[in-house]
């Protein structure tokens, strides 16, 4: 009877902005474009961090990575939403909903620990500059990074794998863009406990210990920087880590201000509310995407060098 049930449902049904239509063309200019500034942009920052010598270096190959991920978490998901806001019956059939969220899911794993890789990385080239090399070869960083993308698959693939067995009969309507996990289990008519105690145990390892990674490793950056006697120095030493703090505050304050804030208490208020978590989450999704491209290269003498580089060099080809 059980099977019967969870075989009903072949496919959902995505809430979206449905109940505001006015909304939903505006939205879709908006999201369309930030995702092809993400797409803009990260996609040149892969492509200098290739094409140019002087970044290859273990930070900028982690800050390809990052680009890769981020034009991969935002395509498993924004095709989908702005097809959402131009069509009036939103579907996605149970399958597609399983790959939408593991790939989402995977991205944003692989996001928190790469993003430690990469504090780890600052840390060994501020306080242990003579080492550097050694530490961070290419025999050290490649494996970092594989390992930061085996670890968010591996993550994603054991959650999906508990969300798709539960059993889905009746409701079908997710309240929700895309098949987000949480919206995805309140539809199961079982115990999602297991769900939210795996859940729990993952967002510990990889929200929280990257968290505490990073912070360790920038308090000793931060000794090591006010210990450098010349101001020109201090500067200089701090510049190289200021673009990837300045990231991981906007990833982790998102997060912080999406989860965090309080719930209105006012059920005259709870529809308001809900659009606007809805949005949230939406543009969390799109925007520190967007940014990261954009803060490595306002703040890297090195990015801005090798984009004028590259630009030059297409116009003498042109």
């Amino acid at each position: 009877m059980e099977g019967a049930n969870q075989s009903t449902v072949a496919e959902f049904v995505l809430l979206g902005l449905s109940d505001h239509p006015k909304l939903e063309k505006t939205f879709f200019v908006l999201i369309l474009l930030m995702y092809l500034v993400i797409l803009l942009g990260n996609g040149v920052l892969i492509l200098v961090s290739i094409l140019d010598s002087h970044l290859h270096t273990p930070m900028y190959f982690f800050l390809g990575n990052l680009s890769f991920l981020d034009i991969c978490y935002t395509t498993s998901s924004i095709p989908l939403v702005l097809d959402g806001f131009l069509t009036p019956r939103k579907t996605i059939s149970f399958s597609g909903c399983a790959v939408q969220m593991f790939l989402s899911f995977a991205m944003g794993a692989t996001e928190c620990v790469l993003l430690g890789m990469m504090a780890f990385d600052r840390y060994v080239a501020i306080c242990n500059p003579l080492r550097y090399p050694v530490v961070m070869s290419k025999s050290a960083y490649v494996p970092m990074a594989v390992s930061s993308w085996v670890a968010g698959g591996a993550n994603s693939l054991v959650q999906i794998s508990l969300a798709v067995q539960l059993p889905f009969c009746g409701d079908n309507v997710i309240n929700h863009f895309t098949c987000e996990i949480l919206a995805v289990l309140k539809l199961a008519c079982a115990d999602i406990s297991i769900n939210v105690i795996s859940m729990g145990v993952a967002n510990v390892i990889f929200l929280g210990v990257p968290v505490l990674f990073i912070f360790v490793s920038y308090i000793f950056i931060l000794s090591t920087i006010l210990r450098i006697p010349s101001a020109e120095g201090r500067k200089k030493a701090f510049s190289t880590c200021s673009a990837h703090l300045t990231v991981v505050l906007v990833f982790y304050g998102t997060i912080l201000f999406m989860y965090g804030k309080p719930k209105s208490k006012d059920p005259l208020g709870a529809d308001k509310q809900d659009v606007s978590d809805k949005l949230i989450s939406l543009f969390y999704g799109v925007l520190t995407p967007m940014l990261n491209p954009i803060i490595y290269s306002l703040r890297n003498k090195d990015v801005k060098a090798a984009v004028r580089n590259l630009v030059g060099q297409k116009c003498l080809i042109q």
